[in-house]
C-alpha cells in the first residue's frame, strides 16, 4: 500500500472518513472527494497531512453531474501522477414509500448509488488498468433483501451489486472489482431511525447482537485493495450476520 494512490468518494466523514484513515495509515496517498462537507474534509486533510505531508488532497464535486467524473480522475492524476484504486463510497439514503415517489427522488438515489459509480469507474478505468488496480463499491445488505419503504434506495443498491459483478467481468484481468455490504454500522442521520425500539430490533437481528463500527468497513476495504489479489466480482457482507437472519 505504500505510495498507492486512492480516490475515495464522500471521504470526509462517517464511514468514508474511517476508510480514508485506514488506507492512509497503511501508506496510501488519498484524493478525498466531498460534495458539501468542506469543513470536515479540510479537517481530515489537515489531520492526515500532519502525519505525512502532501499525502492527502481534496476535490469537490456533485456526483449527480456525471460530466464531473473525468475531472475527479484528472485532478487525481495531476496531483499524484497515477491512480491505483477507486472507492465508490458516496451515497444518498432516504425513504420513498410507494404512492409518494417522485422523479427527483429517483434521480438523487439512483444517481448517487448507481449512476455515479458507473461513470466514475468508466472514467477511472484507463488509469486503473495501467496500474493493475482495483475498484471497491460500498453496497448494502439491502441490495439482496429490500428495506420496506426504501424502494428506490434498495433498487439502486441492488443495481450497484450487479454493477460490481458486471464491471469485474468487463475490466478483467487488469482491474479487480469488489464490493462491501455494510449492515448496522452507523444510524442514518434522520429522525426515522431515532426510535430506540427500532434500533434494538435491528441489532437483535444480527447474529453477533451488536452494532458494527465504521472501522469494520474500513478493514474490509483495505483487505480488498491490499490483500486480495485473487478476489474479484465478490461482495463481502460486513453486518454481524444480519443478512442471514433477516
Amino acid at each position: 500500500m505504500q505510495g498507492k494512490v486512492i480516490l475515495v468518494t464522500a471521504g470526509a466523514k462517517r464511514v468514508g472518513a474511517a476508510i480514508c484513515r485506514k488506507l492512509h495509515l497503511r501508506g496510501a496517498n488519498l484524493m478525498l472527494h466531498y460534495r458539501s462537507s468542506l469543513e470536515e474534509a479540510q479537517g481530515l486533510q489537515t489531520e492526515l497531512n500532519q502525519a505525512r505531508p502532501g499525502s492527502v488532497a481534496l476535490v469537490q464535486a456533485d456526483l449527480l453531474d456525471i460530466t464531473q467524473m473525468p475531472r475527479l480522475v484528472d485532478t487525481t492524476i495531476q496531483q499524484f501522477g497515477k491512480l491505483d484504486a477507486l472507492v465508490n463510497n458516496a451515497s444518498s439514503f432516504f425513504s420513498t414509500p410507494l404512492g409518494g415517489i417522485t422523479e427527483a427522488a429517483w434521480d438523487d438515489l439512483i444517481g448517487s448509488n448507481l449512476k455515479a459509480p458507473l461513470f466514475l469507474s468508466q472514467a477511472a478505468a484507463p488509469h486503473l488498468r495501467q496500474q493493475r488496480g482495483c475498484i471497491v463499491n460500498i453496497v448494502d445488505i439491502h441490495a439482496e433483501r429490500p428495506l420496506k419503504n426504501y424502494i428506490i434506495y434498495s433498487s439502486a443498491k441492488g443495481g450497484l451489486a450487479s454493477l460490481t459483478r458486471s464491471l469485474a467481468l468487463e475490466l478483467a484481468p487488469e482491474i479487480r472489482v469488489n464490493g462491501v455490504s455494510p449492515g448496522p454500522i452507523l444510524w442514518p442521520e434522520n429522525d426515522e431511525w431515532a426510535d430506540a425500539a427500532v434500533r434494538q430490533h435491528i441489532i437483535s437481528k444480527t447474529l453477533l447482537k451488536r452494532m458494527g463500527e465504521p472501522d469494520d468497513i474500513a478493514r474490509a476495504v483495505l483487505f480488498l485493495i491490499a490483500d486480495a489479489p485473487y478476489i474479484t466480482g465478490q461482495i463481502i457482507a460486513v453486518d454481524g450476520g444480519r443478512s442471514v437472519n433477516l
